[in-house]
């Protein structure tokens, strides 16, 4: 009988220990034992679209020069994409379209593969993040709506920290 009650006694005692390793676990473990590296290479210049039947066609700019803006855009772009969902390889381009007032009202981008969409909408909020603003193109002295094509290379890699 007393074996009996201390075989007991350690079974019980065993599902109870495993209860509280279970509620003490941290489930974040991956994640933050997981990291993902992003190298990010924007190609220069950033090509702009010229507006059909123009005779004087000045693209649009933004202030501090394109220089300011690939280092504005890598920076937020290290700072608010959030890579621990995907993982980034191979070139896209993204399509920023600016209006007469000098806001960017589109963006779009490139390849579309698949869990692309993701990604894409992060780099929306980083565009849509940078307050400075561009100078709009400008047609014959009139400000006109443009585009302006940004080329990058990306690539991720997976570590554990």
């Amino acid at each position: 009988m007393k074996t009996f009650a201390l075989f007991m006694g350690l079974l019980l005692s065993n599902f109870a220990s495993a209860q509280v390793d279970v509620e003490e676990r941290d489930d974040n473990f991956i994640t933050e034992n997981n990291k993902n590296i992003l190298k990010i290479d924007i190609k220069e210049p950033l090509l702009q679209v010229a507006v059909k039947n123009c005779n004087d066609f000045k693209t649009a700019s933004f202030e501090g020069g394109i220089p300011a803006y690939k280092e504005t855009l890598r920076k937020y772009m290290y700072d608010y994409l959030n890579t621990e969902f995907y993982v980034l390889n191979g070139d896209f381009t993204f399509t920023l379209t600016i209006d007469q007032n000098g806001k960017v009202t589109n963006i779009e981008g490139t390849p579309k593969v698949s869990n692309s969409q993701v990604f894409f909408d992060d780099m929306k909020y980083v565009v849509r993040r940078i307050k400075k603003g561009w100078i709009p193109a400008t047609c014959n002295g009139q400000p006109v709506t443009s585009q302006v094509k940004i080329k990058m290379n990306l690539s991720s890699i997976a570590t554990d920290v």
